[in-house]
């Protein structure tokens, strides 16, 4: 399948000397991009490829709308620079961060958030894109940066609505406001402020969702479909080889998830010096950097053996004990490990739009199952409080239900 036109990546190179039609005006555009930083390069200058982009986009948008031009090309051009602007403003940083990155306030919070809080670079970078997306607005609504001290509900009220007319989900709104209302908590702290005006502010509620999970006969399935790919291609001469290492590798992956219930930054974290093979136990980082004890089952820790005997060396120490296979040996990647998941719903028969978070829901599911109480998962799952855990118990009061209506003579 050739890449849109309207892509932001391309699958393939484009050669030195060549440009390739990729259906548009932007395809070339992009070429000459290209070439243009080669020429800088062997000027002696350093040119980035997308920001040549950007500029002959704009060089050849703005020629077109000053000679009056309304050719199909220019208004496609046009109306592409516009969904940019409106996609990134949706789900990227704005282009001009550095007033709100100038300001002391938020420079101060999202340090005492590194230092002092310990919190996690997916965390510090949620927060700091939705206050510098907050400031950005208030820039542009009220042409002057926010004056956090004399900021009223008012104004977070008409932010709440621009976010509504944005499209904004439920959750995407809590998660802004959540990064907010932590923000001016921090204010308080540090008498910047006396109140928050967040505080009591009415938000969308969001959905309560049960969330999904395997059947242990799935699990199995789905456990078992690394080693069957390795065989399918053992079996065939033609084809992309496989690499033996990461289909093992994938094998330890699935079974220590099902089998510790980690989230999947927990795992691609997870070093070799975390697993204490006497006592069969995981030190596990988690949210805040908060550390726990979670069991680990003989199968996994026989399919990392496993695993590691395929590796030239075996990891030790702060080695990761998953490895990806590159260049520069890493970790791996949440993405990566992603994608091979979905390669291996499908081939399972499985919903291949399953995330990697849906093996620990299960996990949390199946233990629940059993007879599992309710503060022991909470204390395995790492949950901070016990309402978090509370949801699991829905999935199982259904499956009570389903029991006693078909058991019970009188249900």
């Amino acid at each position: 399948m050739r890449p849109s036109p309207w892509s932001s990546k391309t699958t393939e190179k484009i050669p030195e000397g060549r440009s390739r039609n990729l259906f548009g005006v932007r395809g070339l555009v992009r070429a000459f991009g290209r070439r243009l930083v080669a020429v800088e390069r062997r000027r002696g200058r350093s040119f980035h490829a997308g920001r040549c982009t950007r500029l002959c986009f704009a060089d050849k948008v703005g020629k077109s709308s000053q000679s009056g031009d309304k050719s199909p090309h220019s208004k496609i051009l046009a109306a592409r620079e516009d969904s940019d602007v409106e996609f990134h403003s949706n789900m990227a940083e704005p282009a001009s961060t550095e007033p709100a990155l100038a300001d002391s306030c938020l420079q101060r919070f999202l340090q005492h958030l590194a230092t002092d809080r310990g919190a996690s670079v997916y965390t510090l970078r949620n927060y700091r894109q939705t206050l510098v997306e907050f400031h950005c607005w208030q820039r542009e609504e009220r042409q002057q940066p926010p004056a956090w001290d004399k900021l009223q509900r008012d104004d977070f009220r008409s932010y709440l609505r621009f976010l509504g007319r944005r499209g904004f989900g439920r959750a995407a709104v809590q998660l802004r406001f959540s990064a907010l209302r932590t923000f001016y908590k921090y204010l308080i702290r540090a008498g910047v402020v006396a109140h928050s005006p967040i505080k009591s502010l009415a938000l969308p509620k969001t959905a309560k969702r049960l969330p999904k999970f395997l059947t242990p006969e799935q699990m199995m399935e789905l456990l078992a479909a690394p080693i069957k790919a390795l065989q399918s291609r053992r079996s065939k001469s033609a084809g992309r080889p496989v690499s033996e290492s990461a289909c093992w590798r994938d094998v330890a992956i699935l079974e220590t998830i099902y089998s510790c219930g980690l989230r999947v930054s927990e795992l691609c974290g997870l070093a070799a010096g975390d697993i204490d093979w006497n006592q069969q136990l995981v030190r596990v980082s988690g949210k805040g950097r908060k550390e726990r004890l979670v069991p680990i089952g003989a199968p996994a820790l026989a399919a990392i053996q496993r695993y590691w005997s395929t590796l030239r060396q075996s990891p030790a120490g702060a080695s990761p004990v998953f490895v990806v296979e590159t260049k520069k040996p890493g970790p791996v990647s949440p993405v990566n490990l992603a994608r091979r998941l979905k390669k291996y719903l499908a081939l399972a028969g499985l919903d291949p739009g399953l995330t990697p978070h849906k093996l620990r829901h299960s996990y949390a599911t199946h233990l629940l199952d059993a007879g599992a109480d309710l503060r022991s998962v909470q204390e395995l799952l790492g949950h901070a409080h016990l309402a978090t855990t509370q949801i699991y118990t829905h999935l199982t009061t259904e499956r009570l239900k389903r029991v006693y209506e078909a058991s019970h003579p009188r249900a």
